[in-house]
C-alpha cells in the first residue's frame, strides 16, 4: 500500500467521489494549506468539495439511496490529509446539513438543504456550548424568550466556525419560562446576516486561523418557525448525537494518515536512526487500521440510540484524538528539523492534532461522558 493512501476500510468506497475529493485536495487545497493555517478562509475550495458531493454523502440522496456516513468520513479524511482545518470545516458543513435534514421542517429540509448540499450556501454548528452544558461542564449561553410567531434570542457564543456574513449555523437556546418545571431548550438555524446578530473576531489561535471562527453576539434576534430545527431540542440531540460525533473521526483519520505518510517519507534517509524512536509508522498504521475498522462498523448504524452504541462512538472518537496526538508528534520526531520549519506540513499537523484533542467533545469531555454513561449502565 502506498503510505499516502488510506487503508482498505476507507479506500473501498465509491471511487468517483473520492477521486474528485482527492483531486481538489491535492490541487487547489494543497496550494492554500499554509495560508489557511495562517488565516485565509477557503470558501471556493469548500464550495468545490460540496459540489463534488463530499458534504452530503451522509444524507439520503435524491434517488432514494440512503446516506452513507462511512463515505462522508472517507471524503473528510482525504481532505484532512492535506489540510486539517478544511477537514474540520467539512465536518461543520456536514453536520449543519444533518440538522436541516433531520429537522423534519419543510422550510429547512427542502430547497435550503439542497442549496447547502450543493455548496451554494455554507454553514456551521454552534453546539460546542450546548454539548458542554448538557454534560454539566458549563452553562447554556443563549436564552430564548417566547414571542408571537417564534422566539427572541439573546446571548453570546464565544466561538463558532465556518462562518461569514452570509452563512448560518445550528444553535441551541434555553427557553425562559415562569414555570421552571416546564423548562426546555430549542434548536434553530441562526443566520449570521439576521438583524440582531453581530460577528466579532476571536483572539488569534496558534493555527487553523482560516476556519472562519467568530464570536457570535445575539441581541433580540427573532427566530421564527422557518428556522426551527427542534422544540424541544434534547430528544433531537439524542437522535443525531452518534452521527454528530462519529463524523469528526474523518478529520482525525486524515491527520493521522498524513502524519504516517510523513514518517515514511524520510524512512530511506533517516530510518537507520529513526528505528530507535517509539511509535514507528508500521506500528501506528496497524493501530490506525484497527481503529478505522471500528469506525466503519459504527458508521453503518449512525442513528442507533442505545447507550452502548454511543459509548462505543465516544470511545472511538477519543482514540482518534489520542492517536492524532501520538502520530503527529512522532512524525515531527521522525522528520527532525525539517519538520519544525514553519511552513512544514508536519509542524502544522501537530497543531491540527492538538485541535482534534480539544475541540468539542474534547478528550476530557469524552472521558467524562463515557464514565457517566457507563455508571448509568452498571447498577450500584
Amino acid at each position: 500500500m502506498n503510505p499516502a493512501d488510506l487503508p482498505p476500510e476507507l479506500a473501498a468506497r465509491p471511487k468517483p467521489l473520492i477521486e474528485a475529493v482527492r483531486a481538489i485536495a491535492q490541487g487547489p487545497l494543497a496550494q492554500q494549506a499554509h495560508a489557511i493555517d495562517r488565516g485565509a478562509y477557503p470558501e471556493a475550495v469548500l464550495k468545490q468539495l460540496a459540489a463534488a458531493g463530499a458534504m452530503g454523502a451522509h444524507l439520503p440522496q435524491a434517488d432514494g439511496t440512503p446516506g452513507d456516513f462511512g463515505l462522508a468520513i472517507v471524503a473528510m479524511a482525504e481532505a484532512s490529509k492535506v489540510c486539517g482545518a478544511t477537514g474540520f470545516m467539512m465536518w461543520c458543513q456536514s453536520v449543519a446539513g444533518l440538522y436541516m435534514q433531520a429537522s423534519g421542517n419543510p422550510a429547512l429540509a427542502g430547497e435550503r438543504l439542497a442549496r447547502h448540499v450543493r455548496g451554494e450556501s455554507l454553514g456551521g454548528t454552534g453546539l460546542s456550548n450546548p454539548m458542554k452544558s448538557f454534560a454539566k461542564i458549563e452553562a447554556l449561553l443563549l436564552k430564548a424568550t417566547p414571542v408571537e410567531g417564534g422566539y427572541r434570542i439573546n446571548g453570546t457564543l464565544p466561538w463558532v466556525s465556518n462562518l461569514a456574513a452570509d452563512h448560518y449555523f445550528g444553535a441551541i437556546a434555553a427557553v425562559s419560562t415562569a414555570d421552571e418545571s416546564a423548562s426546555r431548550e430549542i434548536m434553530f438555524m441562526l443566520r449570521c446576516d439576521a438583524p440582531g446578530v453581530t460577528l466579532k473576531a476571536c483572539p488569534e489561535f496558534s493555527g487553523m486561523e482560516g476556519t472562519g471562527t467568530f464570536s457570535v453576539h445575539c441581541k433580540d434576534l427573532f427566530v421564527g418557525t422557518d428556522d426551527l430545527v427542534a422544540d424541544p431540542a434534547k430528544p433531537f440531540i439524542a437522535r443525531i448525537r452518534g452521527g454528530f460525533v462519529l463524523l469528526q473521526c474523518g478529520m482525525a483519520a486524515g491527520i493521522i494518515q498524513g502524519a504516517i505518510a510523513s514518517m515514511w517519507a524520510v524512512e530511506g534517509q533517516l530510518g537507520h536512526v529513526n528505528q530507535y524512536l517509539e511509535d514507528r509508522p508500521a506500528d501506528l498504521q496497524a493501530e490506525f487500521d484497527a481503529l478505522l475498522a471500528r469506525i466503519m462498523k459504527l458508521a453503518e448504524t449512525p442513528f442507533d440510540a442505545s447507550t452502548d452504541y454511543f459509548i462505543s462512538v465516544l470511545d472511538a472518537r477519543s482514540h482518534c484524538a489520542e492517536l492524532s496526538l501520538r502520530a503527529a508528534n512522532s512524525a515531527l520526531l521522525h522528520q527532525g528539523a525539517r519538520g519544525y520549519l514553519m511552513q512544514s506540513e508536519v509542524q502544522r499537523r501537530v497543531r491540527e492534532a492538538q485541535f482534534v484533542a480539544i475541540v468539542t467533545p474534547a478528550i476530557k469531555h469524552l472521558r467524562k461522558e463515557m464514565a457517566r454513561l457507563s455508571a448509568q449502565e452498571m447498577p450500584a
